[in-house]
Formats: C-alpha cells, structure tokens, sequence
C-alpha cells in the first residue's frame, strides 16, 4: 500500500511546487521517504527551499518515493538528484552510476558525518541478552530485510560475532514506520529489535519510553557519538546526481549545498568516503557485490589471471627471499643461542658466588653467636639432665611415684623439643637455599630474630628494647633474608658497644610505617662512626672490626635493595647510630612471588 501511495504523493508534491515556479525550469529531487512522505517534507523541505532561493531559474520539487520507486526513478530518469541511505546510493552508484555532491551532517554532536547505525533493544530488566550471541533461537524484529540501518549493518555485526541469521529463531519484517519494532517487542511477538541510531534516545526523550523498558545488546563504544549503538557508524546520506544531470547544474547544486545555512541542526558537506558502506555489502555479499555468491573459482582465475601470474611471479620471488633469509636466521640463531647459553652460564656462576656469599655471612653471624647460641642449648640439656637424675632416685627409692614420673617424663620432652627447636632454627637459617618470597610482618620478623639473639645481648649485658608499630602492613620479601638482615644490624650494635661506658644503655628495635614503607631501625648507644667511617660504610671489604671481612652490610645492602628497599646509617647526635632499612608495603590484593 504504502509503495502505491507515496509515487502518487510525490507527483502531487512536485506539481504544486512547480506551480508555483512557472516559469523556471523544473528540476526534480527524489527523496527516500522510509518514514512517509510528510517526515519526508519535514526533514528536507528545507533544502528544497534553500536551491528554489540559491538557483531561482530553476524549480527544484521534491518527490518522495519508496526504495522501489527511488530505483526505478533513477533507471526511467525521471529525476535529476536523489537524497537516500547510504545503502541504496552504494547500489545506485553500481547500477545507474549516480554520484554523490555532498554529504549529510549533523551539528549537534561531535561527530557530525558518520551517524548511521543501528541499535539492538530487548526487554529490560535481570537477565536480559547481553551481547549477539545471547540472540541465538530469538525473534528478531525488523523493519525491512532491505532496511539499511534497520537489518543489513546489524546483519554484518552479526556476523562478525559468528551468529548467522539462520542462527535466529526468526526475523519478523514489521514494515516503516520504525514505532512498529518497539509495538512488537510490547506485544510479544519479538524478543528483539533493530532501531536506527538515536532513535531510542529520541523515544525516551519524547516520554514514549520509559529509561529503563529497554536495554542494548552488545553497545559498541562511540566517542564522542551521543546515542548508544551496536553496530559500527557509517556516513550519513548523500544528496546525489544521476549520470545524466548536466555538470553545470550539478556544480551550481553542490555550491548552494555547501554554502546552506543549517537547519534544525543540520547541514550538508563535502561528500564524504563510503568505503565502509562498500566494505559491508562485500561482507554481506549483497547489491553490487551479489555476484561474489556465484563467482566460480576457475572463472575468476580467467577474469583475473594477469594478477594471478604477478603472484607466482612475486610467489618465486619470495620463496627464494624466504631461503636467504632463513640461511641468514639459523646462522643469527646459532649465535645467539652460543651466546645466550654463555651469559646464561655467566649468571648462574654469578648467582652461586651470590649464594655462597650470603651463606659465608649466615655462617659468620652464627659464628659470632655461637657461645650464645651453645648458652642457650645448655639450659635445655642441663634441665633434660635434671629430670632424668630425679626420676631415677625415684625409681632407685623402690617406691617411684607415678605422677612423679609422668611429669618428669614430661619435663623431659619439653626440654628436648626446646632444644630441637633451637636446632631447627640454626639449621634453617645456615642452610643453602633459593629465596622464597611471601607476605610477612616485620614485627614477626623481628621478634623471631630476637629468639635467635637474646641470648647474645644478655650475655654481654646488653638489655634489648622493643618499639612495634601497631597495624603494621605486610611486606613481600624472603623470612631468611631479612632475619639475616637484622641479625648483622644487631650484631654490629653490640659490637659497637663492645667499649661503650654505658653498655645498660642498651639496643633499641624500632618499627614504623608511612608514605608506602615499612621501616625497621636498630639503634645502639656506641662510639658511632667517624666520617671517614660512615663514607665507606657501605663499601665491600671496608671494616672497623679488627677481625672483620667488611661484608656483612654490603651483602645487608644487597638484599634490601633486592627487595626493593633501601638501607642508611646516621650517626646519632646523642652518640650511638641508628642503622635504618625501608621495605615497600605490599598491597592488599598482591600475591606473593614463588622464586626469583
């Protein structure tokens, strides 16, 4: 019905438009009326005012016409120009060579030529489709298996995402106006639809539909685009000449649109590139690019052979450039991998003497410590002692008391598992091993370090103090690293107070935390250092032990920074100096490394 009525509209329009020309030369326009004539009038009268203003010789009288009667228009010529989708100009443009003048654009919004797509709605609320293949099995509602915005750009989209239209349940063709995809989503007889772009939005903002009826499926991002899509944007529509136009009146037609004042936001341009509009009937092989469903192999070698004997010409070519070049990679290869293995052989030989240096340093804190250390497994051992010499009076009395027993059985178990303990813990900590990285608190750290040490302060007299931070943050880093970290600071803190007159001064441990740190300071009441001293502190094999190697700090050193941190010594004005090491605070969601 529609087809029927809008050719008669249009002749009607163009005769009362020529009328009132009389005169002037007639110069018909046909206009794609997708929506009806009287939105057709109402979105291009404008323009058709603009020409009558611009070229008063001429009558320029529109003629809306369906996709049908825009193409045989053009093929009977009974138009000069036609304004419609990019689609049907691409098949226009193939099949009767018409040409694009200028192009559609729209003010509004930032991106004023490419705003043709499409919008897939479904139902809103929980569970709704999400992308294209949540579509698979549902009715989909179309305006037109020929609509270009309406079905062929969500078609490609489709595709793209590896859902053929057989993949629907079904595609229900609704006819224009576009309202009718909305009323059949309303009544049930869609699951889903296709709007042209923006149309939603205008909907919404007409209070025909409520914000959240509808929900898109499968929005592509559009900056700067103010509509929500689905599809990719292609050039808005061209105003087009039809093969027989005469140029001068072509070119006085494009002057006038360009030079156009805009109109409710719109305007024309210069004509914009509908490569992408192409590029989309060669995807969908549709229109001028029908024939790629039929084109036979053999027949389209005939067509394009010369192409076909320049690529086994280049073909040759390559395969010959192809075994230069692999020659050239196998002979790079071998060298690379003699010297990948050599620089690999160099860092292993690096990491061992890295390795046995930091286990020469373990070996040589225990060394320090081990009249300590061997205090400490005295207590245990002489306890085990004392209970096995009791229990044995006991049972030599004749008249051993069970309870008795019992608990010096008990004593004694308690004592060898200190003992063991003790043992378990020297062990692991001169053992060779690979660094193990995991989230710790410091203060752990340091209260476990000072298991270790106790027993080396209270022998020198030395009395220990501990200040810990409260809600410290973890740190990720190696346990026996930074104990032997800390176990040097405080070893060379008592050694450093070694002759100091006032020794009851003693050791402070101090932990804090801020600006993405956590800090661990050991201050002692020494002699502190010189400035020569704290110069080359830091340097390997620099010492001010007597019997000192001068690696300890710079193996401390190494590891901190390892780890990310930093370790400093100041001298403290009061006397004494505060050895300081930095570790970074670990996030909250980080995971601890496995190796390095």
């Amino acid at each position: 019905m529609i087809s029927q009525l809008l050719p008669r509209l249009g002749l009607l329009l163009a005769l009362g438009l020529a009328a009132s020309s009389a005169g002037a030369r007639e110069v018909r326009v046909a206009v794609l009326a997708f929506q009806g004539s009287e939105r057709a009038a109402q979105d291009f009268a404008p323009t058709i005012a603009a020409l009558n203003a611009a070229l008063p010789e001429h009558a320029f009288t529109m003629v809306p016409l369906d996709l049908a009667g825009v193409a045989q228009a053009v093929t009977e010529h009974r138009v000069d120009f036609v304004i419609t989708n990019p689609g049907d100009y691409v098949e226009l443009e193939a099949r009767s060579g018409v040409t694009r003048l200028a192009t559609l654009e729209s003010r509004d919004h930032a991106v004023p030529t490419d705003t043709v797509g499409s919008t897939v709605i479904v139902p809103g609320g929980a569970g709704h489709q999400k992308d294209f293949d949540d579509l698979r099995g549902a009715r989909l509602a179309v305006v037109s298996k020929g609509a270009f915005g309406g079905w062929q750009v969500i078609w490609r989209e489709m595709l793209d995402a590896g859902v053929a239209p057989e993949a629907l349940g079904q595609i229900v063709e609704t006819g224009y106006p576009m309202e009718r995809v909305i009323a059949a989503l309303r009544e049930g007889r869609a699951d889903a639809g296709v709007l042209r772009a923006c149309m939603l939005e205008n909907q919404i903002a007409q209070g025909l539909i409520a914000p959240d009826e509808f929900a898109v499926v499968a929005e592509r991002p559009a900056p700067d685009f103010p509509c929500r899509v689905s599809s990719r944007l292609y050039p808005d529509w061209p105003f087009a000449r039809l093969a027989g136009t005469e140029p001068d009146l072509a070119k006085a037609v494009t002057a006038a649109l360009l030079l156009m004042p805009p109109s409710e936001g719109r305007a024309w341009t210069a004509p914009q590139d509908y490569t992408t509009v192409h590029a989309l009937f060669r995807d969908l092989r549709i229109g001028p690019y029908a024939y790629l469903n039929h084109t036979s192999v053999m027949g389209y070698v005939r067509a394009h052979w010369h192409w076909f004997a320049l690529a086994a010409v280049a073909s040759l070519w390559w395969v010959i450039h192809v075994a230069h070049v692999e020659t050239l990679v196998r002979r790079r290869t071998a060298e690379l991998t003699r010297e990948v293995a050599e620089r690999e052989k160099a860092e292993r030989a690096a990491r061992m003497h890295r390795e046995e240096r930091d286990q020469f340093s373990r070996l040589g804190i225990l060394g320090e410590m081990a009249s300590s250390i061997a205090h400490e497994l005295n207590q245990p051992l002489a306890a085990i002692a004392n209970y096995a010499e009791g229990m044995t009076r006991a049972i030599d009395r004749g008249t051993p008391d069970p309870a008795f027993l019992r608990d010096g059985a008990r004593g004694i178990a308690g004592q060898a598992e200190r003992a063991g303990a003790i043992i378990r813990r020297i062990r692991a900590f001169m053992r060779r091993r690979e660094a193990h990285r995991e989230r710790l608190d410091l203060n752990d750290v340091l209260r476990e370090a000072l298991e270790f040490f106790h027993a080396t302060a209270a022998r020198k007299g030395i009395p220990l103090t501990l200040d810990l931070a409260a809600d410290l943050p973890r740190v990720v880093a190696d346990r026996i690293e930074i104990e032997q970290v800390i176990l040097n600071l405080m070893q060379n803190a008592v050694d450093a107070m070694a002759d100091s007159p006032t020794p009851a001064r003693g050791i402070a441990l101090h932990t804090s935390t801020g600006d993405g740190v956590v800090t661990v300071a050991v201050r002692d009441h020494g002699t502190g250092l010189s400035p020569e001293a704290e110069a080359h502190l830091f340097d390997a094999f620099y010492t001010t032990k007597a019997q000192g190697l001068g690696l300890g700090l710079p193996i401390c050193r190494t590891i901190v920074e390892a780890h990310g941190g930093r370790l400093s010594a100041v001298t403290e004005p009061g006397g004494g100096l505060t050895m300081r090491f930095t570790l970074p605070a670990a996030p909250e969601t980080a995971q601890p490394e496995e190796r390095r």
